[in-house]
């Protein structure tokens, strides 16, 4: 096997992971086992594995409600995850924190929040400690289109421009803010852009497509360590499932968009490219199934 097939696999087997344990808890939120909200990342399961497939050990994550991908993605184990919102002590915040405050500092993973935005400044406060330190590490930030209408993007960019903080802003563009159209809510709907104000990079990429994803990653998080400032990714994609478990859905967008969206499901996708291009047979697929 050559590495572009091998990372091909470990991509796919980390897109399967995420999104068999999301519909795991999915279920289990229909069947009365998880209290409290439960925000599943299906279909965007191109972005955590993409970007954290460059990430060390030390290097630190901020994450979002939405955070569940990003964890299994740092390397969080899903016994873990599913016990946390099944409120057990064994769950990686002892089950107090349910769904939305998922943290594991062992693994980098510091922190989910339903707040809307500080993850981005809290990047910036891991970025500057690593600058303190003159670390190598990088700080990452997930955050969706919502967040880039709040304060603390424009706070967080600037100081990290104007130091050049090792961090890395990923901005998972999925369209909607709860059920708020981004194009409406927003002057300017492309997020990529905004990063000119602020003097330093900004690429817009398939959100979907997890070879773009993971070659703008890696290409930002090198730049980082090796003093050059922050880079600002907009990944363009699509949640599949409601906002949150348990609430309406089509009062917003409708069932043809979503599953218009379905069909470029990113797993789907890398599936079928590694077998057009003869790196890997579907049983090698099937055998990589969470």
């Amino acid at each position: 096997m050559d590495a572009t097939s091998e990372t091909g696999l470990i991509l796919y087997r980390r897109m399967q992971l995420i999104r068999q344990t999301e519909l795991t808890l999915a279920r289990a939120h229909q069947r009365g086992l998880v209290h409290g909200a439960c925000h599943t990342y299906v279909g965007q399961e191109a972005i955590a594995a993409g970007v954290c497939h460059h990430l060390r050990r030390e290097d630190v994550v901020f994450s979002t409600h939405r955070g569940h991908g990003h964890a299994l993605a740092k390397g969080m184990e899903p016994g873990e995850l599913i016990a946390e919102l099944f409120g057990k002590e064994t769950g990686c915040s002892g089950g107090r924190g349910g769904s939305m405050h998922l943290f594991k500092p062992e693994i980098g993973m510091m922190g989910t929040s339903g707040i809307v935005g500080p993850c981005i400044l809290q990047a910036c406060g891991g970025g500057y400690s690593f600058k303190l330190l003159d670390s190598a590490n990088v700080a990452v930030a997930f955050f969706g289109d919502g967040a880039v209408n709040n304060g603390a993007f424009h706070e967080g960019l600037n100081m990290a421009a104007i130091w050049k903080l090792p961090v890395l802003f990923v901005c998972e563009n999925n369209q909607f803010a709860t059920e708020v159209p981004f194009d409406y809510s927003s002057g300017n709907p492309n997020v990529a852009q905004r990063a000119e104000q602020f003097g330093i990079c900004g690429i817009e990429v398939d959100g979907n497509n997890v070879h773009e994803v993971e070659q703008a990653a890696g290409r930002a998080l090198e730049q980082a360590r090796q003093g050059g400032g922050p880079t600002l990714i907009e990944c363009k994609t699509y949640r599949t499932r409601a906002h949150a478990e348990g609430m309406a859905d089509f009062t917003y967008r409708t069932r043809e968009a979503v599953d218009q969206w379905k069909k470029r499901c990113p797993i789907e996708q890398l599936g079928q490219a590694l077998i057009e291009a003869g790196q890997a047979e579907p049983e090698d697929l099937n055998s990589h199934r969470g």
